[in-house]
């Protein structure tokens, strides 16, 4: 069975240079994509961008009102950290509807991927982060509201707490908010999650996915979920210009495997995000991005 790949080529938009965002990564990730067989222009899942009534279940819907209408203060701007643009609007509209697609995708395949997504420091009422919206909390409203399925696990292992989701989720009994992120990086305010795994500078890969499979039992207990969101930032490796955690590109890839495969003895529907990834080096960024892709298809093929 072939991987489902929600892609489009929006998902990159133009920033001013040496901008601390590496936009070009989507570029770069498409490519890599290709050249390994698991991407193609001809049967390419692409989403349409996801509508401002969409967005309002996860934010609050004058904050989605102004970004849409480019109506956000300097401030919130700032915090965001992207400009105040058409095509960053865009992206991230696109982005949100993306991870929808690619959960609907796994209700019928077990496994599909987002090659975006991930904005998970995006609050209810603002952005923050690099995160103007926060797909996955769009597309888990978006579920929800069609009833008949949850609860729903969010697995987040980017470097970075996931305090945006936390914050969205808190109160709400059906979304299980799990994150394992380097304790002494941003956001230095952390929301409690669920389940916070909060791993000390330079844990390496041994400690973390010792960390991570005695997490992933803890959460089993919690269960059962009907789907989980799996946020696989890949700025936890030792060469990440803002990472902390000190894994190799083997130790990243011990990693997807062991979620994906977690899920799958679990009989949970995975829906894989790209997270963050900082490296300067574009190309070798999307290689390790590609490692999500490569795990997820070899999952399915099994």
């Amino acid at each position: 069975m072939r991987l489902p790949i929600i892609h489009h080529p929006d998902y990159q938009a133009p920033l001013r240079d040496n901008h601390s965002f590496p936009m070009s990564k989507y570029g770069y990730l498409r490519e890599a994509l290709k050249a390994r067989g698991l991407l193609s222009d001809t049967d390419r899942l692409s989403p349409a961008p996801a509508s401002e009534a969409m967005m309002g279940r996860a934010h609050a819907p004058d904050y989605v009102s102004r970004a849409f209408a480019e109506a956000l203060s300097v401030e919130e701007v700032k915090r965001i950290g992207l400009p105040q643009t058409p095509r960053v609007l865009r992206r991230s509209r696109l982005s949100c509807a993306g991870t929808l697609l690619a959960a609907r995708f796994a209700l019928e395949t077990g496994i599909a991927c987002n090659s975006a997504g991930g904005s998970h420091h995006a609050r209810h009422e603002h952005g923050a982060g690099f995160c103007l919206f926060n797909d996955v909390a769009v597309a888990i409203r978006a579920l929800q509201r069609e009833g008949g399925l949850g609860p729903f696990l969010i697995i987040d292992c980017d470097v970075h707490q996931g305090d945006g989701t936390a914050r969205i989720f808190r109160h709400d009994p059906g979304v299980f908010t799990l994150s394992i992120h380097a304790a002494s990086n941003y956001p230095f305010e952390k929301t409690r999650s669920d389940l916070d795994i909060a791993l000390p500078d330079r844990t390496g890969d041994a400690a973390y996915l010792n960390a991570l499979r005695e997490t992933l039992d803890r959460v089993a207990a919690e269960g059962p979920f009907a789907m989980v969101f799996y946020n696989a930032g890949v700025d936890v490796h030792g060469d990440d210009r803002l990472g902390r955690l000190s894994l190799t590109d083997e130790g990243i890839r011990a990693r997807e495997r062991t979620v994906i495969s977690w899920a799958r003895a679990q009989n949970l529907p995975l829906v894989g995000v790209l997270g963050g990834g900082y490296d300067a080096d574009r190309e070798r960024l999307a290689r390790r991005h590609a490692i999500l892709f490569e795990e997820a298809q070899k999952a399915l093929s099994v």
